[in-house]
């Protein structure tokens, strides 16, 4: 669709002129008076806005006014006689785009209006990605209700509003570098850039100057002045993942930022004062590190101020049903399929499985079952062997309950899994059977054989 542009002045030459030049590019209507463009923007919200500044009645400053009122602004430029710039001045620092002088160039307004709109468009884009960002990394957003999930979504809400540093620990692929967005975009910083640096993936002997950034000439091959990663993070959030990975030379200057507030890039002597969050992650074990003269004690501690633990996915075994759920939604969306379902069996099997590379893998496999078995039901049988092999961090099969020594009955499994999604769908039954992967009048006829796990009254 075209561009619509509202044509506003009281000279019908002019108006008329304006239409028959722009109608070829955009959808024009034109008005008399400010009146008239009122009722028109009401009826057809403009993308653009061109008014002339004097005109019987109310003003072009009063169409402007109304303009910028809309809920969508349309770009507005103001057309002036001669001696009216100051008053063109004043429309703009109001939110006026442009203003143009009588008699105006007509290839310019066509210029300036296109300009005006792409700006408009790239301005609305970075709100609804705004606006995206804070709700998929918001801490609504988590997936899952396990008391260990939970606890860390308490401690990120602590600590998010405050300049301290954060250390996240855990395994790979427990969403260590998810939890540092959720953090910069709970925090007064969010506003502000995310930039995240794995440590582990860039070669010892570039990471310093990845970081603090260098001059010209600051070594062989340094044929121009480079900004850190530090500065560009400058007012907002400093993720450097894989910490435990930097070498000593890095540890040293990364103390300094820390004592200082500043860096100093290489081949510089001058330090760079910077206001930023830092949060830092690692699979491995610091103190450990620490003791093995591997890491620098006063870094650590440094670091440490706020230690958070991402609990493995082993330790969220009741959040798995509704984590397979949401992938397997997720990946049928992206691929334009049907989603596959899990049957009872096939869900039991993953439930038990003690995911070693905890969300990462468990995303990994949903995407494999949405493309393979798109729009069918997974069976048992239909998923990667390694899921039924027993490991030695497996889940204990003893922990389900048993009758009659017989510790893999279907029946009881069942029973089990109900209650996993039961509680993971906090007792909507809709929900509960669309993590099972069967009807709501099954599971209907499974709560009357186990009136014991009934949740009670629907909830929302």
């Amino acid at each position: 669709m075209k561009p619509t542009v509202l044509i506003v002045d009281d000279e019908k030459n002019i108006r008329e002129g304006l239409r028959a030049a722009l109608e070829d590019r955009y959808e024009t209507f034109v008005a008399k008076d400010a009146a008239e463009a009122a009722r028109l923007m009401q009826d057809v919200p403009p993308d653009a806005v061109l008014t002339d500044l004097r005109m019987a009645g109310e003003d072009g400053m009063a169409v402007i006014d109304r303009a910028l009122k809309l809920p969508n602004q349309p770009v507005c430029i103001m057309m002036t006689a001669y001696g009216d710039v100051d008053t063109a001045v004043k429309a703009m620092s109001l939110g006026a785009y442009w203003f143009f002088q009588k008699p105006v160039d007509l290839r310019q307004v066509e210029l300036v209006l296109d300009r005006g709109l792409k700006a408009r468009t790239t301005e609305k884009e970075v709100v609804t990605l705004k606006a995206r960002l804070d709700r998929k990394f918001s801490l609504g957003e988590v997936i899952g209700s396990s008391a260990s999930l939970q606890r860390s979504i308490e401690q990120v809400r602590s600590v998010a509003s405050s300049n301290a540093t954060v250390l996240l620990l855990g395994e790979t692929g427990t969403g260590k570098e998810l939890f540092a967005q959720m953090i910069h975009q709970a925090s007064q910083r969010s506003k502000g850039p995310f930039m995240a640096v794995h440590c582990a993936a860039i070669p010892a002997n570039l990471l310093e100057s990845e970081l603090f950034g260098h001059e010209k000439g600051a070594f062989t091959g340094a044929n121009e002045r480079r900004v850190g990663r530090f500065e560009s993070a400058d007012g907002g959030t400093l993720f450097l993942d894989e910490i435990g990975e930097i070498d000593a030379t890095t540890q040293v200057k990364l103390l300094r930022f820390l004592e200082t507030r500043s860096v100093e890039r290489l081949g510089s002597h001058r330090p760079i004062a910077l206001d930023l969050r830092l949060v830092c992650a690692t699979n491995r074990d610091l103190q450990q590190m620490v003791k093995e003269g591997k890491f620098r004690e006063d870094l650590y501690y440094r670091l440490s101020v706020v230690p958070l633990r991402l609990p493995p996915l082993r330790e969220r075994q009741d959040d798995v049903p509704l984590l397979l759920a949401h992938y397997l939604e997720r990946f049928a969306k992206e691929n334009a399929v049907a989603p596959a379902k899990l049957s009872p069996e096939a869900l039991a099997v993953l439930v038990r499985y003690p995911w070693p590379g905890n969300i990462r893998e468990l995303r990994n496999a949903c995407e494999n079952l949405a493309v393979l078995r798109a729009g069918k039901v997974v069976a048992a049988g239909d998923l990667d062997p390694r899921f039924s092999q027993p490991t030695a961090t497996s889940v204990a099969v003893s922990a389900l309950p048993s009758s009659g020594g017989n510790i893999l009955d279907r029946e009881l499994n069942e029973k089990q899994l109900l209650k996993q999604a039961l509680a993971a769908a906090a007792g909507n039954r809709t929900r509960a059977a669309e993590l099972m992967g069967i009807s709501r009048r099954t599971l209907h006829r499974k709560l009357l054989q186990w009136p014991e796990l009934d949740p009670g009254p629907e909830t929302a």
